[in-house]
């Protein structure tokens, strides 16, 4: 452990925010409470989640992926939990590399937990601002069985819906209806989320035009989940009988989500995307020893 300083960004996508550290070559070791305590709003720098950048080469978990996908987004949830994947993330993720040269913008490729994931990043517009980002999210699988979500003694059916990592998908008449989310709502049964799950609760706002609230496995309440709307697109499309793969075209859904709108397209063979807007709004540095952050001596 040292005194040195670690560079940082701070970015968000809808408001859900995050810490990135930069870490090419893998140095640096994140533990659970490390994590924590750099999410923690009021003795930490605070987010939703770290995004650790590391080259595919040099993770463990990635070097599989490496000849598709030079950048492998380490993530993880605001307790120190690592997640699968991360929505609105992967856009902040695919931003970063842009605005850091390390990617050119237009097409990239990212490596994830959850897979290989493409992203789309637009040219800035003409005053400058960051264009939206389209992400490729994968295919959504549906688990079979039914599961309900429990929140102040009223039971609702729910929607299970994996994007890579699990979501719990139930529409109320009011986003009031999901409580204060300070604590996970109750979700069973619990065989069907052994590793728990995020759950979203969804309103409608007009046609294909959703909203919602989301608790967020790891990190509570958030002003946005990107796997989460993708979710709820899926979720919504299947109830109102807008299957693309009966339909035969493309399926497209408005998601808003406490911290801004998202737009979630999905194909007759089933792949989603995403898009929506990526800011990085500072940079600096932070004491490791403070952080409990620590890394290898090749990196010192």
């Amino acid at each position: 452990m040292s005194t040195a300083q670690i560079p940082f960004l701070k970015g968000h996508g809808t408001e859900n925010d995050f810490v990135i550290i930069p870490d090419h070559e893998g140095r640096i070791e994140l533990s659970p409470a490390a994590v924590a305590r750099l999410c923690d709003r009021r003795a930490g720098i605070g987010a939703d989640g770290v995004l650790h950048v590391v080259r595919s080469a040099a993770h463990p978990e990635a070097r599989a992926m490496a000849a598709e996908a030079e950048w492998f987004m380490d993530y993880r949830n605001a307790d120190g939990s690592i997640a699968e994947m991360c929505g609105n993330g992967l856009r902040v993720f695919a931003h970063y590399l842009e605005r850091a040269g390390l990617a050119e913008p237009g097409d990239m490729t990212i490596a994830t937990r959850a897979g290989i994931r493409r992203a789309h990043v637009a040219k800035p517009g003409p005053d400058g601002e960051p264009g939206d980002i389209t992400t490729g999210m994968g295919r959504a699988l549906l688990p079979e069985g039914e599961v309900t979500v429990t929140v102040d003694g009223r039971t609702r059916p729910a929607r299970n819906v994996n994007m890579g990592n699990p979501h719990a998908v139930t529409f109320v008449d009011d986003l009031a209806d999901a409580g204060d989310l300070r604590t996970a709502p109750g979700v069973s049964p619990a065989s069907a989320y052994p590793d728990g799950t995020n759950v979203e609760f969804v309103v409608d706002r007009g046609p294909r035009h959703v909203a919602l609230r989301v608790h967020e496995r790891g990190s509570g309440e958030t002003r946005s989940c990107g796997t989460g709307a993708c979710a709820v697109m899926v979720a919504t499309a299947r109830r109102d009988g807008a299957d693309p793969a009966v339909l035969g075209h493309p399926v497209t859904y408005t998601v808003d989500v406490p911290g801004g709108r998202l737009v979630i397209s999905e194909s007759p063979d089933g792949a989603i995307e995403m898009t929506g807007p990526a800011v990085i709004i500072a940079e600096g540095t932070f004491d490791a020893s403070r952080m409990g952050v620590s890394w290898t001596d090749a990196a010192a």
